[in-house]
């Protein structure tokens, strides 16, 4: 190639000389905030409270390792081997008594286990988005989610939530307002119990007001749950699907509530869907891992597991309330946060003037790292909030994290009442340029 024809290629064109032949679907695929951060998150130095990674010291590693062996050596032909595309019929039976916890009367015939609730995720983008198809979604979202359909090219709009989750006035209008322009939604999808990333709840005198919305409006209700099972109190809420069979395909996942790393999730769907969901898998996967499978189904026969469950509540609410403590004790004037009630997260809304990604650099440089509010709008707002995460630290290190928070805001805030909010990402020599985290 002559050097006047390689000047004129696009600079992308010369780090990758693919680029002419990706799908055009690609281009909507960006990594997420949340990867960005994890270089800076894992140093030792840094307190991260940005990752949403359960604390797995709780299992009981010694009697989960004899179990293992012994499930291997008595069923190593059946766990190393193809498996259903649908998944294992055991474990859809005990999925399905997992869900009865929730009030759901499901059939394993209509589940479909999946490679964590995220495939899951996918497979019903996949089969109902198309191009430019519009998809309802809370205001802040599950970055998971966003990053899903945005690579089915589909189009987000956010409805707004509150202390009490999904506000119902909000998605009556919204439904309006894209009414009016002939645009009819797909799918509203909603984090009901312990928000990712709010983490409030659905009140149950919305729950059905929301159902009842969607159903009017022809929109299918797709129901996130990972977090139900972790409320403190050791209560549950009963689930949008236990009240509407016919228009909610319902996600749970055992990646909260046992291990991430097995990567087990399901879809409960109209048996219609459920259909669909297992020839997209097939084509996707093949099979969910026969050997995950088959560890979660003895783990739920053999163990005492909602007593699993409870300790990690029990653990997960130290870990709160340590974090609460902190925030009420150090936070400046004008930062206001929620108060959740079970699950990883608390959202936390900046003093006016101050920008949760500005504010980074500053923050690691403090060795402390959050996700910014950005990450959780596909439209890129949410500047003004960070998403805080204290499912993983210590309560020690929770307290110290925010110790440093806090001092962090409280220098940018005095930057910004200095030279204004146009000041408020001016260099500092302590901080890290950003391009580095």
């Amino acid at each position: 190639m002559s050097q006047e024809t390689s000047a004129e290629q696009p600079a992308g064109s010369r780090l990758d000389p693919h680029l002419a032949r990706y799908a055009q679907r690609t281009r909507s695929m960006t990594a997420s905030e949340i990867r960005a951060l994890f270089a800076v998150a894992s140093r030792p130095e840094v307190v991260s409270l940005a990752g949403g990674m359960p604390n797995l010291a709780a299992l009981p590693l010694d009697s989960l390792g004899e179990m293992l062996r012994e499930m291997t050596a008595t069923r190593g032909t059946v766990a190393l081997q193809y498996g259903s595309g649908q998944g294992d019929e055991r474990l859809r039976e005990q999925i399905c008594e997992v869900m009865a916890l929730e009030g759901i009367t499901a059939h394993p015939d209509d589940v479909v286990v999946t490679v964590g609730s995220q495939q899951a995720l996918d497979l019903v983008a996949r089969i109902f988005l198309d191009p430019a198809d519009v998809v309802l979604a809370e205001a802040p979202s599950y970055v998971g989610a966003l990053g899903t359909f945005a690579a089915y090219q589909a189009r987000v709009v956010h409805v707004a939530m509150d202390a009490d989750g999904l506000v119902p006035d909000a998605l009556r209008a919204t439904l309006a307002s894209l009414a009016a322009r002939g645009v009819h939604p797909k799918l509203l999808y909603t984090v009901p119990n312990h928000h990712n990333p709010m983490g409030v709840s659905l009140a149950a005198e919305r729950r059905l007001e929301v159902l009842d919305i969607a159903d009017r409006a022809g929109v299918l209700v797709l129901e996130d749950n990972p977090y139900g099972l972790l409320g403190f109190d050791g209560s549950t809420h009963r689930a949008l699907r236990a009240e509407d069979a016919r228009n909610v395909v319902y996600l749970g996942t055992f990646s909260k509530t046992f291990a991430p790393g097995l990567r087990v999730g399901w879809a409960l769907a109209p048996h219609g869907v459920r259909e669909r969901l297992v020839l997209a898998s097939e084509a996707s996967i093949l099979c969910p891992s026969a050997f995950s499978q088959l560890v979660v189904s003895t783990y739920l026969d053999r163990t005492p597991w909602l007593e699993q469950v409870k300790s990690f509540r029990e653990m997960y609410r130290e870990r709160r309330d340590a974090m609460l403590e902190s925030l009420a004790a150090v936070m400046p004037p004008g930062t206001r946060w929620t108060r959740p009630e079970g699950g990883f997260y608390v959202w936390l809304t900046l003093p006016d003037g101050l920008d949760s990604k500005a504010l980074l650099p500053r923050a690691v440089s403090a060795r402390v790292a959050y996700v910014p509010g950005t990450a959780f709008y596909a439209d890129g707002t949410g500047g003004e909030a960070m998403r805080l995460s204290y499912c993983f630290p210590s309560p020690e290190r929770i307290r110290d994290g925010v110790h440093r928070l806090a001092g962090a805001i409280q220098a940018e805030t005095e930057l910004v009442d200095t030279f204004g909010a146009s000041g408020r990402g001016a260099p500092d020599a302590t901080a890290p340029a950003p391009d580095t985290v």
